[in-house]
């Protein structure tokens, strides 16, 4: 087992479960109870979380945020990684759809890969980078934090005929095949001219391209059709890096239909849920398409961009009028159950999006040291240990392994950082 220095696990707050019984039991000594267990469940565990936006919210501080150093500001740091038991935070090489179109995609993706290697210069008996599923399991037994990579956007692997082996070779793990709009490959969940009717001819090769690489294909984000098509066109399985399901936010098309979680887990994949509000609740989510309307109304009557001090300021005070309805660590949970009993407990996991939605984090689930509190969540709903494993971590793990080997049947090759 590996060593890890767990921090005092944070009460969970606003957690009613829909049994009477685990009620209950989250009450008084049960709580304390599920607390004391989750703690060791961490520590005892790998946890992998697919979606955290920590290089772009570097980039955009100019480089003042050190995350190898406890940070004042954002959800994502080492000291706070180490006490929640967190082991692969993949980071997110995340490309605005507005770069992507200006044609700096590669030259961005690139600089915040820099980062992340820089991350690890830095820290080297802290952080480890990863690129294969072996240097996972060695850094978890070195006591490193591993730090995968995932192209949030895959806009630069349209920047030349090298660029998938480039983004390889550089570390790349999972691409999320388009972001708010269309780009050369996919069309966006985001985007409702629907450019391609799903995927481009491209986008189709792409994904073949990806499979014999050993690069997982991330699903989140896609169009619906550009989903169906990629279950089809895909040799491997495939993952939703930071999606939840569909049926807790109805009509919101970048959370997955039961019928696309079905298909998903039937090829091997998993969703691993985001944590965002807006994702898991429909009351947080009304909430946000109500603000972004009456945010856009403001920028265009008064004629600023969404991000000038202008529009911060509205934003400040809309929420203070109009308070967020945030979501809480049942909500999370809830989502979760229900991929399980859509699919199975092997097809779930976690893809928090912590650094990249913003103060719409539920109570107790706050930032990376936090994940006991998800699995007391888990705990009370009678999730056992090795289930709880599995959705921690191993699921994602074992798609990425058999990814690995999809692309060494294909020629390919397992490229590892430890080999």
């Amino acid at each position: 087992m590996r060593s890890v220095a767990l921090a005092a696990v944070i009460l969970l707050t606003a957690c009613s479960t829909s049994s009477t019984d685990s009620s209950a039991d989250l009450s008084n000594n049960g709580q304390q109870n599920f607390q004391a267990r989750a703690v060791k469940i961490a520590r005892d565990s790998i946890i992998v979380d697919t979606h955290i936006d920590v290089p772009i919210r570097v980039e955009m501080s100019n480089g003042t945020e050190d995350v190898t150093q406890a940070t004042t500001g954002g959800d994502f740091d080492y000291p706070r990684a180490r006490a929640g038991g967190l082991d692969v935070p993949f980071m997110s090489i995340f490309i605005p759809a507005s770069v992507d179109e200006a044609g700096g995609s590669r030259a961005l993706a690139d600089k915040l890969i820099d980062q992340v290697e820089g991350m690890a210069e830095r820290a080297p008996t802290e952080f480890a980078l990863a690129t294969c599923v072996a240097d996972v399991r060695r850094n978890v037994a070195a006591g490193l934090i591993s730090l995968p990579m995932g192209m949030e956007n895959g806009g630069p692997m349209a920047a030349g005929d090298d660029a998938p082996m480039h983004f390889f070779e550089r570390g790349i793990r999972y691409v999320t095949l388009a972001h708010a709009k269309s780009n050369a490959f996919s069309d966006s969940s985001y985007d409702q001219k629907e450019r391609w009717q799903g995927l481009s001819e491209a986008g189709r090769q792409l994904v073949v391209r990806l499979n014999d690489l050993g690069i997982m294909v991330d699903v989140s984000h896609i169009s619906e059709r550009a989903f169906w098509q990629v279950m089809e066109a895909s040799k491997a399985p495939v993952i939703a890096s930071h999606s939840s399901a569909r049926a807790f936010t109805p009509g919101f098309e970048r959370n997955l239909s039961d019928d696309m979680i079905k298909a998903l887990a039937r090829r091997g994949g998993v969703v691993q849920v985001n944590f965002g509000s807006s994702f898991d609740t429909a009351a947080a989510r009304s909430w946000s398409e109500t603000f972004e309307a009456a945010a856009k109304a403001y920028q265009a009557e008064q004629r600023v961009a969404p991000f000038s001090p202008e529009s911060r300021a509205f934003a400040k005070a809309y929420r203070a009028e109009h308070p967020f309805p945030f979501a809480s660590v049942d909500d999370v949970v809830d989502h979760m159950d229900h991929i399980v009993k859509l699919a199975g407990v092997e097809h779930v996991g976690i893809g928090s999006d912590f650094d990249g939605v913003g103060d719409t984090l539920p109570v107790a689930l706050k930032d990376v040291s936090m994940y006991p509190n998800l699995i007391a969540g888990l705990l009370a709903r009678g999730y056992d240990s090795r289930q709880i494993r599995l959705i921690l971590g191993e699921n994602l793990l074992r798609v990425w392994s058999q990814v690995e080997r999809i692309a060494q049947q294909r020629g390919g090759r397992i490229q590892c950082v430890g080999a």
